[in-house]
């Protein structure tokens, strides 16, 4: 069982999965050996994995739109359909108004609209609505951190490719793993790190957090929709957040341990200041999850 500490050391590693060890154990007042060996056991028990996401614009995967779609018949042949489709990082069936509702990231609005054009044929299909983001405030599953402009060689990508099997892996390993000197190595990395190519970070199982309640929400919203956003990403149950145009102003998924606490979360969401409309769906069965910038490891260049 988790205790405060593991779950502090889990919110760090989130946001910075290349923290040191003296940092981490500076944070939560334990000795440098004691934050290792906790560390250690955290990611050998499979409660987090410490991995590098690459941000979506650098594979071609800058818009994202979520659809939800009416099905005739059963739901399971268009989640295997989905399931299988490059372009969908999310698929569920839900409870609700709509009994599946799944988020694709492509390229631009041309390819949103022949992605689009591509789901509505898939079996059992009747409609499609969606959702375009227009500003991503928070993703457990993505990197939402500024995109610099950045040229990438040969060897960054190759550096690339060891973060994403590993995101801890020392300097010295990964100089090794490409051909550079450890302070080469030290080097590029901290540029892909700093330029938001890539972000080392700690995914967490949702089980090893007592996550096992998952709600979607699309809302309307009176006045900015970007400001709703920024607002509710802050709420600790929020596990995504966008804002954008078409059927909501504002889409977002809860997690929590229990119902009861998926209740006060949505509470908490209906009475935020300019929250108008709310409509939920509950995810029954995830088909698939794939983080933002995720792609196979022989995708990569290099």
């Amino acid at each position: 069982m988790l205790d405060a500490v593991d779950a502090a050391l889990m919110r760090a590693l989130q946001g910075d999965g290349r923290a040191t060890f003296q940092a981490l154990a500076d944070g939560v007042g334990l000795s440098r050996t004691a934050v290792r060996a906790r560390v250690r056991q955290l990611v050998q028990s499979g409660a987090i994995r410490i991995v590098g996401v690459l941000h979506a614009g650098v594979v071609g995967m800058e818009v994202l739109g979520h659809v939800s779609f009416r099905v005739s018949g059963p739901v399971g042949p268009l989640l295997e359909a989905l399931g299988e489709r490059e372009a969908v990082t999310f698929a569920a069936q839900s409870a609700g108004r709509f009994p599946a509702v799944a988020q694709v990231r492509v390229a631009d609005d041309g390819a949103l609209a022949k992605e689009l054009t591509d789901l509505r044929s898939l079996p059992g299909v009747e409609g499609a609505e969606v959702f375009r983001a227009n500003a991503v405030f928070k993703d457990a599953h993505s990197s939402v951190r500024e995109l610099r402009d950045i040229e990438l060689d040969a060897l960054d990508w190759r550096l690339v490719r060891q973060l994403l099997k590993d995101g801890r892996a020392s300097y010295a390993d990964l100089a090794r793993q490409v051909g550079l000197s450890q302070a080469a190595a030290r080097s590029r990395v901290v540029r892909l790190l700093n330029s938001g190519v890539v972000h080392v970070t700690a995914l967490v199982e949702p089980s090893a957090v007592g996550a096992n309640e998952q709600l979607g929400f699309g809302l309307r919203c009176r006045g900015d929709a970007d400001a709703l956003g920024s607002a509710l990403a802050s709420m600790p149950r929020v596990s995504f957040m966008a804002s954008g145009f078409g059927r909501y102003d504002v889409i977002g998924t809860l997690t929590a341990p229990d119902r009861c606490q998926l209740v006060e979360a949505l509470e908490s969401v209906r009475s935020a200041p300019g929250v108008g409309y709310v409509e939920t769906w509950d995810h029954l069965s995830v088909r698939k999850e794939r983080r933002g910038g995720e792609r196979p490891v022989e995708w990569i260049p290099g």
